[in-house]
């Protein structure tokens, strides 16, 4: 899904309310990111000591004007193809759990899930609160799926879905696959390069989707009409 800029405007709503600096993350490089990620490399890049109580105070902020900036217009926003049939039909398998993997923050996932009526979907996750580097996120997803009573599945066994270079690259720090999928700032080839086990360029063909979740074919791209 994209917010059409909701978080990046919230973001930079909140870090001028708490340290008098417009635009600060006009340089920042966001896609694939954790939010604590993306907050560190802001404060470092103005000078913002690692230690600032401020700096505590943000995501907390951030959310404030995310609930606000997601009701805005912007570019590009919406629920990307073939997301929501895929999401139904995956749900109504006995053979796959549904779980989060992202880098946002616990409250800005919910908030922007709920939003698209995405939330429902998950039986909770791992999440970038205090995450600088989103390669352990894979083991702490699978830990906090037993943990909630949900199946222990091995790293080998999990698919990671994701749009840039850096979700290929924390499925196989996790051991696990990865299906990547061209709707974001990479194109398939780019993620294919990247690594990725498959590549679709969106996901509308749920079936040739959910047939990839067990495939153990590497390095495919599947275009539509293919």
């Amino acid at each position: 899904m994209l917010t059409g800029g909701a978080g990046v405007r919230a973001m930079t709503r909140a870090f001028e309310e708490l340290f008098a600096i417009g635009q600060a993350f006009r340089d920042v490089p966001m896609a694939g990111r954790t939010d604590a990620a993306i907050l560190a490399h802001a404060a470092a890049a103005h000078h913002i000591p690692a230690g600032s109580p401020a700096l505590g105070q943000f995501p907390d902020v951030y959310l404030r004007y995310l609930a606000t900036e997601l009701a805005e217009p912007g570019p590009r926003k919406g629920v990307m193809p073939g997301v929501r049939p895929l999401l139904d039909q995956l749900a109504r398998r006995p053979d796959v759990h549904l779980s989060l993997l992202t880098g946002n923050y616990e409250g800005a996932a919910r908030l922007k899930l709920e939003y698209f009526d995405l939330w429902h979907y998950f039986a909770g996750g791992a999440f970038g609160d205090g995450a600088a580097d989103r390669n352990g996120l894979v083991a702490k997803a699978l830990a906090r799926v037993a943990a909630a009573g949900g199946p222990h599945v091995q790293p080998a066994d999990a698919v990671v879905i994701g749009d840039t270079p850096l979700d290929v690259a924390c499925a196989a720090a996790g051991g696990a696959r990865c299906i990547a999928v061209g709707t974001g700032n990479y194109s398939a080839d780019q993620l294919l390069a990247a690594g990725a086990d498959v590549v679709f360029e969106d996901l509308s063909d749920t079936a040739r989707v959910i047939s990839s979740l067990k495939s153990e074919v590497r390095g495919q791209t599947s275009r539509p009409g293919a």
